[in-house]
């Protein structure tokens, strides 16, 4: 979607949308689900006047970490469609091909944005890192997502940051997709969303 110039078109609610890639190659890839949405992230990232008139904590962009490889892929996709089903709107940030200057800035620019962060570390050798540069200047709450019985998934890592902010959610450990949309709601969303309102009332004038 990088550069493409679209007018007037016609979408309604039986057009099918998804996976807009809006970041040139070479770049960190970030994901959108409407064109809408496409549209906005991609001013938000490029016009920082108009991020700093915009409330994060109003806003229903849920942002997605991780590196998502085909075999992670149908977790992803599961993600994204219950999120959407509870009027969110998903937005990925795949460390894949994250490099470069511009990476820090995109991601604290994507982190303000969000309601809450979805880490899926699947590979935690990418994600140590960023988490340690932005979870103690980016006070959005962040639910780690773990495979259980898997030694590679990050947990020592998390532990050890939510002994540090109050915002890093306790991980939620899930054996497969099934089981991971079986309780979603009550294992990732509504504790997302207790400590988004905690943070709410924690800030001066709310």
């Amino acid at each position: 979607m990088y550069a493409i110039c679209a007018w007037d078109l016609q979408c309604d609610d039986e057009t099918k949308q998804g996976g807009f890639i809006i970041t040139p190659y070479g770049q960190p890839t970030i994901t959108v689900e409407t064109l809408e949405i496409a549209q906005f992230i991609s001013l938000l990232l490029k016009n920082k006047p108009l991020r700093n008139v915009i409330n994060p904590l109003t806003s229903k962009v849920v942002l997605i970490l991780g590196r998502f490889s085909d075999e992670r892929k149908p977790v992803l996709d599961a993600l994204r469609d219950e999120l959407r089903k509870h009027d969110y709107l998903p937005v990925v940030f795949d460390f894949e091909k994250a490099a470069g200057r511009d990476l820090t800035e995109t991601f604290s620019t994507l982190a303000h944005l969000a309601r809450f962060i979805i880490v899926d570390p699947a590979d935690p050798s990418s994600i140590p890192h960023e988490m340690a540069t932005h979870v103690p200047h980016c006070v959005v709450p962040v639910q780690p997502l773990l495979i259980e019985d898997d030694s590679r998934n990050g947990d020592a890592m998390f532990q050890d940051l939510r002994q540090h902010y109050h915002w890093v959610l306790p991980a939620y450990h899930y054996q497969d997709t099934a089981s991971l949309l079986a309780s979603f709601k009550e294992h990732l969303i509504t504790p997302a969303e207790q400590k988004a309102q905690e943070l709410e009332q924690r800030i001066p004038g709310k």
